[in-house]
């Protein structure tokens, strides 16, 4: 059977490289796409940290899908790794340009990833899964952050509709929608620092204890591997139990 390729996008935010380093340990070929990898520099120092992973110069959803397609010699996994801050805001003083914004990140940009890589989902030669990074915000709601968890609903949204759309074709589509991870994007090092506010933070969280970015790209291999051929349109939370 021919080996399995993967495109995982933002690979250096949230848990994009948890992600890549998972597929490949599976076996899976991965092909990462980052913003800063439009630098020449900046793909270079990539290869040389994770040698077993490749880093496209293609930005454009249309551009990364042919490109990483062309060097893997296919294209049967799509990991949308989107990232975006939750900006804290009441309904009150919610500025309209925040909602178009989380939304065009959250939302647009993952439709426009995966109309891309369809045609290449649909021919290829090994099992295809889509698999989105959500979040389990949408879950139960959080006060003061409406449009990001809107967002991040519209995406569970999608994986639900698309699985019953693309199930026809052979594709899986699901999403992990973690919480509470350990990330620069959400968990800035000086708050990862006070153990009074992580105390705080994860006293809600089953576990009591903030998750792992790993522990994340676990989940995320294993949606995209032939262990969960049975899985669809589903959303997994890993969140330590939250909510």
């Amino acid at each position: 059977m021919a080996q399995p390729a993967a495109l995982v996008t933002q690979v250096r935010h949230f848990v994009g490289l948890a992600a890549a380093r998972a597929l490949a340990a599976d076996g899976v070929a991965v092909a990462c796409q980052d913003a800063s990898f439009s630098d020449a520099a900046a793909r270079a120092a990539f290869q040389a940290e994770e040698p077993g992973l490749l880093a496209l110069a293609a930005q454009d959803a249309a551009d990364m899908v042919a490109e990483a397609a062309e060097r893997l010699g296919g294209l049967s996994v799509v990991v949308g790794n989107q990232a975006y801050p939750a900006l804290r805001a009441p309904l009150a003083e919610t500025r309209l340009e925040d909602v178009r914004a989380a939304c065009e990140a959250l939302v647009v940009e993952a439709v426009a990833l995966v109309q891309a890589a369809l045609p290449s989902l649909r021919a290829a030669a090994t099992p295809a899964a889509i698999v989105l990074v959500t979040s389990a915000a949408p879950l139960r709601g959080l006060a003061n952050y409406a449009p990001y968890v809107a967002a991040r609903a519209a995406q569970n949204g999608l994986v639900i509709s698309w699985a019953r759309e693309l199930a026809r074709d052979g594709i899986r589509v699901n999403a992990v929608a973690p919480n509470y991870v350990e990330s620069p994007t959400y968990f800035p090092p000086d708050l990862l620092a006070d153990a009074a506010a992580v105390a705080k933070m994860t006293g809600g969280v089953t576990l009591r204890r903030l998750g792992k970015p790993d522990e994340v790209g676990a989940a995320i291999a294993f949606l995209a591997s032939p262990a969960a051929s049975f899985i669809t349109g589903h959303v997994m939370p890993v969140a330590g139990g939250w909510p």
